[in-house]
């Protein structure tokens, strides 16, 4: 089988051995915002005709490729949900040359009501190598899902990634920010001022007072927003002593783990290729043709 992680940014091909083992791997900056209109089948083709022509014909898709603005729109599925519920949900993909199959994304909602979504990272939750507990894949809009039994209960999105950028590069706190070696003293008092009180958006006009008045440097100024940042999203999202499973790249995932020790929990990293794995077992229980 080949399983392909096809995000907003990047695209990940996996050639996967009966087992669900990686035999390959490949990797290009073709995410579906870089791809154009109606051009999916020629980008999967570029990236794995090869494997198909040598006889992997069956192909599964996971990621934003799913989504609105994707190749097929696969409709969400509710929370809780593991490999069954999303193996029922699979939407096919008209594609010529193999049978490809496009995992759903889920849905959720937080205790007020309001919608949660996400795409790709169920795929990934549920090839981790935990089967219950708080998993935590940091990013742009990182997701804190709740997992038992090797289903998704439900999750929460934090825009934090995407905050961070945009505060760097479109307010008067990124004007007083220049790139440093990283500060991990700095990230570390960014994270500790998270706990305190008065909110997030009196704690974000205190980077700019803290350089105005010396007490933060300027190449150090990013690292405490980031900390800051990170700070509030896992006091909101960790219970005070609680694990939590980290997938995603090690140097965030090292930052994450790093808040988490502050606000007193404890983090671990899942090693491998968790999107991978949890393609493979989701194909396992796909009803191929």
């Amino acid at each position: 089988m080949i399983g392909v992680d096809w995000g907003t940014s990047s695209f990940r091909a996996y050639r996967l051995g009966a087992d669900g083992a990686v035999l390959e791997r490949r990797e290009a900056a073709r995410g579906i915002l870089q791809v154009e209109a109606g051009r999916f089948s020629d980008v999967l083709r570029d990236a794995a005709g090869d494997w198909i022509a040598a006889g992997n014909r069956r192909v599964l898709l996971s990621g934003m490729v799913g989504s609105r603005q994707g190749w097929v729109e696969a409709p969400y599925v509710p929370c809780p949900a593991g490999l069954a519920e999303l193996a029922a949900g699979l939407a096919s993909v008209p594609f010529g040359d193999a049978e490809v199959l496009l995992v759903p994304g889920l849905s959720a909602a937080d205790p007020h009501g309001v919608p949660e979504v996400m795409r790709g990272e169920e795929t990934q939750v549920l090839g981790a190598s935990t089967q219950a507990g708080l998993v935590c894949l940091p990013g742009s809009h990182s997701k804190w899902a709740r997992v038992s039994g090797g289903r998704i209960e439900g999750f929460t999105t934090h825009l934090t990634g995407e905050t961070f950028a945009a505060l760097r590069g479109h307010t008067i706190l990124g004007r007083m920010m220049r790139d440093g070696d990283g500060s991990p003293v700095a990230f570390d008092r960014g994270v500790v001022r998270a706990g305190e009180a008065d909110g997030l958006l009196h704690h974000l006009f205190g980077v700019r007072a803290l350089g105005l008045f010396g007490r933060l440097a300027d190449a150090n100024a990013a690292d405490y927003l980031s900390g800051l940042l990170i700070g509030h999203e896992v006091r909101s999202a960790m219970p005070v002593g609680a694990a939590v499973h980290l997938i995603g790249a090690a140097a965030l995932c090292a930052r994450y783990a790093r808040a988490i020790e502050i606000c007193g929990g404890r983090a671990s990293l899942d090693e491998g290729e968790a999107a991978a794995r949890g393609l493979a077992a989701i194909g396992e229980h796909a009803s191929w043709s």
